[in-house]
């Protein structure tokens, strides 16, 4: 049986960044990315990562993901230095960046068909699409799709692979309010269904507080966690819940944005 169709949670993953220090060369200039950052998200955790734009935090899923490495200091998986990327951790970005060619079946399919897994595992890809409840549009093309179905295709497509760690980066931040909302709550149900490890970077505080076990907030780049918020609250949690409206004006208050907003 496929992990999509288990009830019990799989093996997620403990990620560990320790002392991490980043840096890109830019005209013969450094510009430094990251500095120090210490974290540990525990296996099945959902962290929110808060900063200002262009502090950093896109780096550091890039450096979860195995897409670069840190100028300093270590990003492990259970223990382990993270060299490259790995289909246990997937990154699902803001742009569902879909190829246009492909049918939505297809789309999802492809990082199977990659590892050469497709031909004795088609039924994984339909289990992906049946979770984000488009089975109905597998022979659907992206350009026939609204925002937030191209997002869940994407999404999909990151299931499929039984990831042990979801890298999240702004995946909502181009849709509607409404399809926000609805893509928050279906993203809850599948990180609670599939039982990974999720790492979240938004500008959206009412989002981290709403979906997440523990909000990190960073500084200005070079990023550097300034404080580590824990939302100790069930799900479904509401926006109005006074607990919450008192954490998001802690939340900004960090970001350096005091009084009602």
């Amino acid at each position: 049986m496929s992990a999509l169709a288990k009830t019990t949670p799989p093996a997620a993953i403990e990620l560990k960044a320790e002392a991490v220090s980043h840096a890109y060369e830019i005209d013969g200039r450094t510009l430094e990315v990251l500095q120090g950052i210490d974290l540990t998200v525990a296996p099945g955790e959902f962290v929110a990562l808060l900063g200002p734009s262009g502090c950093g935090k896109s780096t550091l899923l890039r450096l979860a993901a195995g897409l670069e490495s840190p100028r300093t200091g270590r990003v492990t998986e259970n223990g382990t230095p993270i060299g490259k990327p790995d289909p246990s951790r997937i990154l699902v970005f803001q742009d569902p960046t879909l190829f246009p060619w492909r049918t939505v079946w297809k789309n999802v399919a492809t990082g199977l068909e990659a590892r050469g897994l497709l031909p004795r595992e088609k039924h994984r890809v339909d289990q992906a699409l049946a979770l984000v409840k488009l089975e109905k549009f597998a022979n659907a093309y992206p350009h026939q799709l609204s925002g937030g179905m191209a997002q869940r295709v994407a999404i999909a497509r990151a299931l499929v692979n039984d990831p042990a760690l979801l890298l999240l980066d702004e995946p909502f931040g181009k849709l509607d309010s409404l399809t926000r909302l609805t893509m928050q709550n279906e993203l809850l149900a599948l990180w609670k269904r599939a039982g990974f490890t999720a790492l979240l970077v938004t500008h959206d505080v009412e989002e981290a507080l709403l979906l997440a076990d523990r909000v990190i907030v960073l500084s200005d780049r070079p990023a550097r966690i300034v404080a580590e918020i824990t939302v100790d609250k069930p799900h479904p949690r509401r926006r109005d819940d006074a607990d919450l409206v008192r954490l998001r004006q802690d939340v900004l208050a960090q970001l350096g944005i005091h009084g009602d907003v």
